[in-house]
């Protein structure tokens, strides 16, 4: 990303800055908008700890930067300007509508609190919950509430590459594109200083 004293030229995604996302909006057009949050949610979260790119991914730097992925990219689907204490509604919304998740389901708030908040304020995971980088292992093992990282990251890119394609096919006057616009306007006016 290129840093700019020109708020319309601050990128949102590489190749893709504030003036050319109002064009984009300007032409309706949904497949310039959908590839450049697919390639910002990815060079932000998904690559940097991607093991093919980044040699020593930690399953604890892995899941808190899912954490981090999930709460901005639910702010997208629900047209939060921010998550200021809406947090572990973002989290209860992501996991209850992605199938991806089922496996944790009955879990979430245990989960929001003591991986999430865990991380975020402790540096670590609470209340006995582990993450492991396992090759095989479930996305999440209730019996000893055990996240595999690397399953983790493999359902959020899922996510990801299902909300993108909707939006390719949806009404650009979808209440999902009306929330996604919200959220990049809002990201839009975070440019300026």
């Amino acid at each position: 990303m290129s840093v700019t004293n020109d708020p319309k030229k601050t990128e949102l995604a590489s190749n893709f800055n504030v003036a050319q996302y109002e064009a984009a909006c300007k032409a309706k057009d949904r497949n310039a908008i959908s590839d450049a949050l697919r390639r910002r949610f990815t060079e932000r979260y998904i690559d940097p700890v991607t093991p093919a790119i980044c040699r020593k991914s930690h399953g604890f730097t892995i899941m808190a930067i899912s954490c981090l992925m999930i709460e901005s990219l639910q702010s997208f689907c629900e047209g939060w300007e921010n998550s200021n204490g809406r947090s572990e509604i973002a989290f209860c919304h992501f996991f209850d509508s992605q199938r991806q998740f089922n496996s944790l389901r009955g879990h979430f708030a245990e989960f929001y609190k003591n991986v999430r908040c865990g991380i975020l304020h402790q540096a670590e995971t609470t209340a006995g919950w582990k993450i492991n980088k396992k090759s095989g292992a479930l996305l999440f093992d209730p019996t000893t509430n055990t996240i595999n990282a690397m399953q983790f990251l493999k359902c959020i890119g899922e996510v990801l590459e299902t909300i993108c394609d909707q939006l390719k096919s949806v009404d650009w006057d979808s209440e999902l594109w009306k929330n996604v616009r919200k959220k990049m306007n809002a990201l839009c006016v975070n440019c300026k200083s």
